[in-house]
């Protein structure tokens, strides 16, 4: 969304990728897959192609400030889910009505062909607590448990992951995309890309700030703000990109916003989330519940970070109240996490706010990953609640942007893809244990490609020699499946 301007890049990458540009070789054009790869369903739909460094339109947000009394949230709504059926023709838009109105006439700039520039005034509230309805009983936290103290050697260091360079598979979200998510569920734009497997055959992909009519990059400018979406897939054949069956929907062609947010900068201007998995019928996720995106790129400050659970495979989600993480001075840990299930244990690796801090690591048994008194977290060598999460021993130095970490049981490898600012790239790392000790970082897409890059999440079903992920860039604001091939 609007407010999001110039924050979602990495604080280095964009001055490295000018750097890149001023001092380096031409960059070359991303490879894309041949035949009709990175075509939308229909044949007449065009090739899409990315958004150019300066842009047509651009949004500056004019913050004023603006001095509220903010009563205590009320509880969520109950949420609004449709179901429909898309005609068995994929060209045929379902719903032209909704998607296929008229755009506004080009400006002046537009005729001049010089960049439109928008000047957005936004209220920056300074909140005051007032009263508020009663919210009724909250229910009682987990009761309290005492974990031990255990040992956790690190394991010798694995060499750095053979990645040669990575294609672009498919563009996945917005128009001319292979799901054609503008005509189907009025996602524009949107960014992230986030996949688990939520059930045998089925990846789940949540999406973050996503916007409909008017969407303009760069960034997510636009109206119909929706904080996150989510998709799903039984695509097993990635080579021609990643098609997604259905979407959680709360109307006609509308993708819903499954976390809620207040929308209110400077209070939680918007709840992203950051990774996903199932247990048994349970869906999580965790999430970051934003205050608000700093004038620096890159760089946010959080209320807290968070678990969601749904027990309706998606459809509806629970933000729970205890299983909170809060940002303390802004400094805290565990703030932007990647919680993977392992071998009887969720394992959580978190940096604080912002794209540039180290890696911090939890664990906690399976059954108790809404109790936060359960969690030990990884200090020198051994696992312990002593000190809790702010007593975390980094097992990587930053800067580490959203993480993406997985268990790869085809090679019995711990894998971590992460925005890494100092190398201006998307990375990857491996060990054998969470706590590492992690490989060197090598790097699968950089600014000489795509100079405003971010994210790099791992496909569930990369296996063998194929490493897929999503990209996404600032400057067309929306998400690509990516392909390295892993050599040994």
């Amino acid at each position: 969304m609007a407010m999001r301007i110039l924050a979602a890049v990495g604080a280095m990458v964009v001055g490295a990728g000018m750097l890149v540009y001023a001092d380096g070789p031409a960059a070359a054009a991303p490879e894309v897959a041949d035949g009709l790869v990175g075509v939308g369903p229909c044949a007449t739909d065009p090739v899409p192609s990315h958004e150019p460094l300066v842009p047509k339109t651009l949004e500056v947000p004019i913050p004023y400030p603006v001095v509220t009394v903010l009563p205590p949230a009320a509880p969520e709504p109950a949420p609004k889910r449709t179901s429909m059926e898309f005609p068995p023709d994929p060209c045929i838009n379902p719903c032209p009505d909704l998607t296929d109105l008229p755009g506004a006439p080009p400006g002046l700039a537009a005729q001049l062909g010089i960049p439109e520039i928008l000047l957005n005034p936004k209220p920056f509230h300074f909140a005051l607590p007032g009263p508020g309805p009663d919210p009724g009983p909250a229910p009682p936290p987990p009761a309290p448990v005492q974990p031990p103290v255990e040992p956790a050697a690190q394991s010798p260091a694995r060499p750095a992951p053979r990645l040669g360079p990575a294609r672009e598979v498919a563009k996945l979200t917005g128009a001319n995309s292979v799901n054609r998510t503008d005509k189907r569920w009025q996602v524009d734009g949107t960014d992230l890309g986030i996949m688990w497997e939520s059930a045998p055959g089925e990846i789940a992909t949540v999406f973050g700030d996503t916007v409909g009519r008017g969407f303009h990059p760069p960034g997510g400018m636009g109206l119909d703000w929706r904080s996150n979406v989510l998709a799903f897939s039984t695509d097993r054949d990635l080579a021609d990109g990643m098609t997604y069956d259905r979407m959680v929907t709360d109307d006609r062609c509308h993708a819903a916003e499954v976390l809620a947010s207040r929308k209110l900068d400077n209070v939680e201007v918007t709840t992203i989330p950051t990774s996903g998995f199932a247990l048994g019928e349970r869906q999580y996720l965790s999430y970051m519940s934003i205050r608000t995106w700093n004038s620096a790129p890159g760089t946010f400050f959080t209320n807290y970070g968070g678990i969601a659970y749904s027990d309706d495979h998606g459809q509806t989600w629970t933000k729970d109240p205890h299983a909170r993480w809060d940002n303390i001075f802004g400094l805290a840990n565990f703030q932007v996490s990647a919680m993977v299930p392992h071998g009887g244990y969720v394992y959580m690796f978190g940096t604080p706010n912002t794209r540039l801090g180290a890696v911090g690591l939890a664990r906690v048994p399976e059954d108790q990953i809404l109790n936060t008194t359960a969690y030990q977290y990884w200090r020198d060598g051994t696992w312990t609640p002593v000190g809790g999460f702010a007593s975390a021993t980094p097992i990587l130095s930053g800067p580490a942007g959203e993480l993406s970490v997985r268990y790869d049981t085809t090679r019995n490898v711990w894998q971590m893809s992460y925005l890494d600012t100092a190398k201006a790239a998307i990375v990857v790392r491996e060990a054998d244990s969470p706590q590492g000790v992690w490989s060197e970082s090598t790097p699968t897409v950089s600014v000489l490609n795509y100079p405003e890059l971010y994210g790099g999440f791992i496909h569930p079903w990369s296996s063998g020699s194929d490493f897929y992920f999503t990209l996404s860039t600032w400057n067309d604001y929306n998400v690509y499946l990516m392909h390295s091939v892993l050599g040994e």
